[in-house]
């Protein structure tokens, strides 16, 4: 310090200080006015950027203030050295953290996009927001004058421990990047597992995958076991599937009749429920004389896997419906049972053994019948 500090440099200085404070009010006011107009777009960016630049903005006009008034007051190149080297790592702190956010959001933002559900994959998420942080910190160490270099190589050499200790972790993260770059399974799909699993796929994060099944429960299924198991996916390479239901009528009944009566049900069904396919080409296939009538299948056309509950319900009972009314019969397996009198069928006759005292000899005892 060349001179003794006086009155007229904290003036200066908390003028400054004012004057940074003011600004990143105003530029706060004028965020939230922005934040307004963005959130009528269709686009989610531009709510992200904004919703980041509220933090970002009024800090960086309070670092810069005090930047300000640490230039008017009588310092010595040391700790002028040091309070612009600590702001200035300070703003690199905020910088980076408003970074992770955005690029985070956006991240989040363009798999919502393309897997049309709100819940995306985080993993590349929290990927991003790891690697953005870390490059901040770096910097900011870098700006205070800390070296780098011996940290980065005891990072490396640590990481090798690192990763003999976290190998089932590591192997989940790898094996949900794996799932997600191949495309097999994406956050909105319906996958059913060969041990029985089933559900729409909520999240794929770091270590495993949340589904939630039709019950509205979550299950969860680390990434690694998913990616060796053999599964179905009901959404790929489109939603849009055919289910079979098995119909049966009586042998009185006229094929073409029935034929034209289910086909008539089904195009009703496709063009009335919600979650049908309208264009869907109705089918019916005999296949089988049974028992006591002759089964057919019908093909129906659904949207997406929820949805064949609904419209299998609203086919059965249409149908029903309608083969009464036809006059069509829907007969129950029937079974024909031959009595016959005591007379009319001789009964073999039966050999029991009695039990015999030592020395006796053994007694059989004979039913000829009646």
């Amino acid at each position: 310090m060349n001179r003794d500090l006086v009155l007229h440099d904290w003036l200066v200085a908390g003028i400054a200080l004012a004057a940074g404070a003011a600004a990143g009010l105003l530029l706060r006011a004028l965020l939230r006015w922005l934040g307004r107009h963005a959130e009528r777009t269709r686009w989610r960016g531009d709510d992200i950027i904004v919703d980041a630049l509220r933090t970002i903005a009024p800090g960086a006009a309070l670092i810069a203030g005090a930047a300000v008034a640490a230039t008017t007051l009588p310092l010595t190149p040391r700790v002028s050295g040091i309070v612009n080297q600590s702001l200035t790592a300070l703003l690199i702190l905020i910088a980076t953290l408003s970074t992770a956010r955005v690029v985070a959001g956006l991240v989040q933002s363009v798999a919502g996009a393309r897997t049309g559900v709100a819940g995306s994959a985080s993993i590349f998420v929290n990927i991003t927001r790891i690697v953005v942080l870390v490059m901040g910190v770096l910097v900011a160490l870098e700006t205070l004058g800390v070296s780098i270099a011996p940290l980065v190589t005891a990072l490396g050499v640590g990481g090798l421990a690192v990763a003999l200790a976290l190998q089932d972790t590591l192997a989940n993260l790898f094996a949900g990047v794996h799932i997600l770059a191949s495309k097999t399974v994406q956050p909105g799909d319906y996958i059913r597992l060969t041990s029985g699993e089933e559900g729409y796929v909520v999240d794929i994060n770091w270590r495993n995958t949340v589904v939630r099944n039709l019950s509205n429960n979550l299950v969860i299924i680390p990434n690694g076991r998913l990616a060796r198991t053999n599964m179905t996916n009901f959404t790929q390479p489109e939603a849009r599937f055919s289910i079979l239901v098995q119909v049966g009528v009586g042998y009185e009944s006229d094929l073409e009749h029935v034929e034209r009566v289910t086909l008539d049900v089904v195009d009703g069904v496709m063009a009335d429920i919600n979650g049908a396919v309208p264009d869907h080409e109705a089918a019916v296939r005999f296949h089988t004389f049974a028992d006591s009538r002759i089964n057919f299948t019908v093909i129906l056309g659904v949207g997406e896997f929820s949805d064949q509950y609904r419209i299998k319900h609203e086919f059965i009972k249409r149908l029903h419906r309608r083969f009464r009314t036809e006059g069509i019969s829907i007969p129950a397996p029937t079974r024909t049972v031959a009595l016959h009198r005591d007379g009319d069928l001789p009964e073999p006759s039966a050999q029991v053994p009695v039990p015999h005292q030592r020395g006796a000899s053994p007694t059989v005892l004979t039913d000829s019948g009646r």
